[in-house]
């Protein structure tokens, strides 16, 4: 009976061992590779995304606040001269937008003689602090 105890026991132990070895056979195929580093990439890209957007979502979050500490979005404007129980004056927060090339065009009439060809229509770099 011990015999027999023992044999199914190798037996079962053999199968097990083969399985196991064939499973971790197939997973080194270089389809098997690929289909992982596939996924692992995408994984990787979907976390970065999220990364960036939380990123983005911060960075304007402390923009917002940093406008609004300083004053710069508009909301006020204190007039020169005067304390600071005097009347505040509120405007909506103005933002100047460039065109898609993102060098503004100084217009210079055409039919102006005066002004040389080579100023006609010149790109200017913005200045940083327009912007805001």
């Amino acid at each position: 009976m011990r015999r027999i105890f023992w044999m199914a026991v190798g037996a079962g132990a053999t199968v097990w061992t083969i399985n196991k070895a064939n499973r971790v056979a197939r997973s080194l195929t270089p389809g098997s590779l690929a289909e992982g580093a596939a996924l692992g990439s995408l994984e990787v890209g979907r976390a970065a995304r999220n990364f960036r957007d939380e990123v983005r979502a911060g960075m304007l979050q402390r923009e917002l606040e940093l406008n609004r500490q300083l004053g710069l979005d508009g909301s006020v404007l204190a007039t020169p001269g005067y304390s600071e129980d005097a009347r505040v004056l509120r405007a909506a927060a103005v933002r100047s937008a460039l065109p898609p090339g993102g060098a503004r065009t100084t217009p210079v009439p055409v039919d102006d003689e005066r002004a040389p060809l080579a100023l006609q229509n010149t790109p200017v770099k913005p200045d940083r602090n327009e912007d805001l």
